[in-house]
């Protein structure tokens, strides 16, 4: 039996407002300049440590915190759903499990907030479980997270595909065993998942559909 491993943002659902906006209102507390909605997209898809590091171009890991706290204070209230389930995939994942596949989501989000926004775009009756990091950023990076999961479900990697966006997705899969599919729709660009290594790149949820109904695990 084949198992789908899906990402959640900027790939089940679009969540660039309420990512980039909760971003900006704790870069804004923080007394940091705040740059335009249109520049922050890279945010979306790493492990928030990794995006505060880089945002705020420090080692020093209680600034990280703050900054991730500040950023939920906003998230966790207003910007968790300020976010679009893209259209097609209700359609994509109902195929899916006709076919008799197995389907979790694996994010980098906290599965806290991830199971919320799952079940508020009608997704949770799809997905086994949702899998994501801690609050206190345990599993943050996704190569342990999909390792995790693996372990937790006795899943057989080789049965398996990651699907996504960015290349977190990517690198997990290939350092766990597990071939990938990125997709175009969201943040990551077709360079950016082919030279980490995606067994294959599609660009619209048909084409996805159409790889997943002609092949068994690839």
């Amino acid at each position: 039996m084949r198992t789908l491993l899906f990402d959640l943002d900027g790939t089940l659902t679009d969540p660039f407002v309420g990512i980039v906006t909760s971003v900006q209102y704790a870069l804004e507390k923080l007394g940091r300049d705040v740059p335009p909605a249109e520049d922050l997209a890279f945010v979306i898809g790493p492990p928030l440590t990794e995006t505060y590091r880089q945002l705020l171009n420090t080692e020093d890991e209680e600034l990280i915190l703050e900054g991730i706290r500040l950023y939920r204070e906003r998230f966790t209230t207003v910007g968790l759903y300020e976010n679009v389930r893209y259209d097609g995939i209700i359609e994509l994942l109902q195929a899916a499990k006709d076919r008799g596949d197995r389907l979790f989501v694996c994010t980098s989000k906290p599965w806290v907030y991830a199971e919320k926004i799952v079940a508020h775009f009608e997704m949770d009756g799809f997905f086994e479980k949702t899998y994501g990091c801690e609050l206190d950023m345990t599993r943050g990076n996704k190569v342990d997270l999909l390792a995790y999961l693996l372990e937790q479900e006795n899943l057989d990697a080789s049965q398996c595909l990651m699907i996504g966006d960015r290349k977190h997705d990517i690198i997990a899969a290939k350092e766990n065993g597990v071939r990938s599919v990125g997709v175009l729709w969201g943040y990551g660009s077709e360079g950016e998942l082919a030279d980490c290594g995606a067994d294959t790149v599609v660009a619209s949820r048909e084409e996805l559909a159409a790889h997943l109904a002609d092949s068994l695990v690839a």
